[in-house]
């Protein structure tokens, strides 16, 4: 740690949500520092306070700070009015939030929202403050920074959009930039070039940064420190290398046994996990031959192209092939826009191809119509990605799980009601949730109940797109753990849809990797993981979280 005086000092800080009878304690007498130049993380599951105490340093947020203090730059701020953090905030403590889609105005332009900053701030006046804002869309790396300040957030890409951010958060030159969850919702190649600017625009200004993150990837690959929350209380902490390689706690070791991304490469499908001894087989990757015989689902030559507006089309996917086996998962890999997601919907007859084939336990499904598409209908079903949109809000438990079992006619309501109980037996739900609704769950048991419902039906095949993407790391784990065992006892084939190559490697056996609609490489997952062969597969794999963390 540094010798110098701490740009941020937290002593006893306890924040709580509510008042009264019915306040919930969220953090709980924390002490914390940050030096200048100094990166620090604070890793936890949600829930563990990690972001209620970022946003009671900048008086943010719900939480309501009960006693403790919080120094910037030796001044206490925790009992600043709120036009003096206003002020505070953006001249000394940039913020960097999760959501850009809700943290820029959409009706605002993108160089007026950062001119906007500069002249509350006193950085610029009006003449002075368009050119500066372009500056800054230039230092934070956007093309044609004239063009993007004319723009508005919608006409941006999300990675587009978390540059403007940090172009935000940085414009004065603050002590320090809270970055809070900053990538959560990038591609991997998207994350690790925005975390790559971030980084050379705190080493050219000298700022502290304290990073807020579930992902133990990029604490290990971009903190200097790390402070590990859990319950609103900090129960481990130390340099990266110590948290990472000896950990002493144990919900520190349970976050590392869960964390896809710290492990290192390595053929035939194992895995060397941080902290662990020795390696063990990645799920679905036992370096078996693939099967033999008839495949669950054939896709030959895929192709699909859109036309937007009265413009040229483009080609959305292109000349795609691949085989589904029954109780193998088959993933499709690639950055937002790479096609993946058009080719999973195409499989599920949610889209319609414009040319190639698709069938499904040798039948054609291209053409399906009436009965026969409603059995398919049957057969494979679809987990999406986010679990607080997947679920209907007014509906119970027991309803959402049973309405495809009502869609189709089958059963009873008392004959219902049991497949509902043992389906949520399946996914280790108790009978107690059948009465729940979906704002009574966590992000995980939603997305049980989701996979419940999918799986009622015994389909042979389930798309799962971005199944896991929006869930900590812990309770991912413990989905795909469920998804493997699942897959087991049902014989099922997975369609796999992520942008994730660290959770793809542990639960596929098959994997394409796309690009621009095309499959630019393919094969067991151990062998494209170990020796890729295209160069967009290594960037990919290269662009891993804490991949090697295990190795240093």
């Amino acid at each position: 740690m540094s010798a110098t005086a701490p740009v941020l000092t937290i002593r006893g800080l306890r924040v709580a949500y509510g008042s009264g009878p019915d306040a919930v304690i969220a953090v709980h007498g924390i002490d914390l520092e940050v030096h200048r130049g100094e990166v620090v993380a604070i890793v936890g599951e949600s829930g563990s306070g990690k972001s209620t105490t970022a946003h009671a340093v900048v008086g943010l947020g719900p939480g309501r700070v009960l006693s403790g203090t919080i120094e910037f730059d030796g001044q206490r701020i925790d009992h600043l009015g709120h036009r003096a953090l206003e002020k505070l905030r953006g001249a000394g403590i940039g913020l960097v939030p999760q959501d850009p889609a809700s943290s820029l105005n959409p009706v605002t332009r993108i160089g007026e929202q950062i001119a906007e900053v500069l002249r509350i701030h006193g950085r610029a006046d009006r003449r002075t403050a368009r050119a500066e804002a372009i500056r800054i869309l230039a230092e934070a790396g956007l093309d044609h920074p004239e063009l993007r300040a004319r723009q508005y957030p919608q006409d941006l890409s999300g990675g587009q959009r978390q540059r403007v951010l940090i172009g935000i958060a940085l414009a004065c030159a603050p002590d320090l930039v809270i970055a809070d969850e900053p990538t959560s919702a990038l591609d991997v190649t998207v994350q690790k070039r925005i975390l790559d600017h971030l980084d050379a625009r705190i080493a050219a200004t000298g700022s502290a940064v304290l990073l807020i993150t579930h992902d133990l990837g990029v604490a290990a690959d971009r903190a200097d420190r790390i402070v590990v929350m859990s319950g609103g209380r900090i129960v481990e902490e130390g340099t990266a290398r110590q948290i990472l390689t000896a950990p002493t706690h144990e919900y520190t070791r349970a976050l590392l046994g869960a964390a896809p991304g710290i492990r290192t490469v390595e053929p035939r499908g194992r895995v060397a996990v941080a902290g662990s001894a020795g390696s063990q087989p990645a799920a679905g990757t036992s370096g078996e031959p693939a099967p033999r015989g008839e495949p669950l689902v054939s896709v030959d030559g895929l192709s699909k192209s859109f036309r937007v507006g009265r413009g040229r089309g483009f080609d959305a996917v292109r000349q795609v092939s691949f085989r589904i086996h029954r109780g193998r998962t088959l993933s499709l890999v690639g950055e937002s826009g790479s096609g993946k997601s058009t080719t999973a919907r195409i499989v599920a007859r949610l889209e319609t191809a414009t040319s190639g084939q698709v069938s499904v336990g040798g039948r054609p499904v291209t053409a399906l119509r009436g009965r026969e598409l409603r059995e398919f209908r049957r057969r494979v079903q679809l987990v999406h990605q986010n679990p607080y949109s997947a679920l209907n809000p007014k509906l119970t438990v027991e309803q959402i799980v049973t309405e495809p079992l009502a869609a189709f006619g089958i059963g009873d309501r008392g004959s219902r009601r049991r497949s509902a109980r043992e389906m949520l037996d399946q996914v280790a739900l108790g009978a107690e949730y059948l009465t729940r609704l979906p704002a009574q769950l966590s992000g995980g048991q939603r997305q049980r109940v989701a996979i419940a419902r999918a799986l009622v039906l015994n389909p042979d095949l389930v798309v799962l797109d971005e199944p896991v993407s929006a869930l900590d790391v812990r309770v991912q784990a413990e989905i795909l753990d469920l998804l493997a065992r699942l897959q087991r006892d049902h014989d099922l084939g997975y369609l796999f849809i992520s942008h994730d190559l660290a959770v793809v490697r542990q639960i596929s056996d098959d994997v394409v990797v796309m690009r621009h609609g095309v499959a630019v490489e393919s094969g067991p997952v151990a062998e494209v993981f170990s020796d890729p062969q295209h160069e967009y597969t290594r960037e990919l794999l290269e662009a891993i979280p804490g991949r090697l963390v295990a190795g240093r």
